[in-house]
């Protein structure tokens, strides 16, 4: 198959797979709502998680975005380094941007800076944005797809503190980033907490936080100790869904974490409202592919 070839596969099935990851929830997240609403003792809390499943339901079966705001697209792609395509990556992905936006459809929300002006097919300058990460070893391209809207993008925020400022620095940071800006992202929220040494590297990992399987904790016992931490006390705050008293501003807390310099201490915070839209699909050397995200839905 020659890179011509391959790029036509990977356009078509993203294509598809963006058309459908932009009108349904992944199972892990419906299922998380779900248990959330079985869980919640508020009547007008029950009544914003049905009109929830009800707009969801609606989305599916009328074939629209079930969030008018379908963000900007962004791609974390791991691809092993014997994958035979790499070339022909991110020029396919572009192309199946452009082209969802026509048959999903999707909004059309990229804008230039300068000229300010809507591109109208939502590629542009670096956009589609694409995350690499290249792996020494295996051949398969792992692409997580996420449709980063404005109340999730907005709430974002990164910080480096001192080591005198102590650990505790990082959990009020945490809590004022979601009390303060986050309840605009249509709680209840995953929260992504990136830890590392300077701002790039722990708002990326916050990203990647976020964009982690729901149930999955951090490998370190002290990393997991605090999801669970964080999650009981923004859960604590008396917060419910859109923001109104309830239980549960947040469905899931994850941590990533890198090495820290020894004189900082870097905090990054992202969250995602409850249409969580992500997706991922993996394709092999021969350009099959294979997606669990949405179990029993066929492009």
């Amino acid at each position: 198959m020659t890179n011509k070839e391959a790029g036509a596969v990977l356009t078509d099935v993203m294509e598809r797979f963006l058309c459908v990851a932009c009108k349904r929830l992944p199972d892990d997240v419906y299922e998380k709502l779900r248990q959330c609403r079985a869980a919640e003792t508020s009547e007008l809390q029950r009544v914003i998680y049905d009109s929830y499943f009800d707009n969801l339901r609606r989305a599916w079966e009328m074939g629209r975005p079930c969030c008018q705001d379908t963000g900007l697209l962004h791609f974390y792609i791991r691809c092993g380094a014997d994958f035979p395509y790499m070339g022909a990556v991110e020029p396919a992905l572009r192309l199946a941007v452009a082209r969802a936006t026509a048959s999903a459809p999707l909004r059309e929300n990229t804008v230039d800076y300068f000229t300010e002006r809507n591109t109208g097919d939502n590629t542009g300058e670096r956009m589609p944005w694409l995350h690499w990460d290249i792996l020494p070893e295996g051949s398969d391209l792992e692409i997580c797809a996420y449709f980063a809207g404005a109340g999730c993008c907005l709430p974002g925020r990164a910080q480096v503190f001192k080591p005198a400022d102590g650990y505790g620095a990082i959990v009020k940071y945490v809590f004022d980033a979601v009390a303060d800006l986050a309840l605009n992202a249509c709680p209840p929220l995953i929260v992504g907490v990136g830890l590392g040494h300077n701002v790039e590297n722990a708002a990326v990992l916050s990203k990647m936080a976020y964009l982690r399987p729901l149930g999955t904790s951090h490998p370190h016992p002290k990393g997991a100790k605090l999801e669970r931490d964080l999650l009981a006390g923004l859960n604590g705050l008396g917060i419910g869904a859109q923001g109104l008293p309830g239980e549960r501003v947040a469905m899931e807390v994850h941590v990533e974490s890198s090495a820290r310099h020894t004189a900082t201490i870097a905090v990054g915070v992202n969250v995602s409202c409850y249409t969580h839209r992500r997706g991922f699909i993996t394709f092999h050397e021969d350009m099959s592919w294979e997606q669990d995200s949405y179990k029993g839905v066929s492009l």
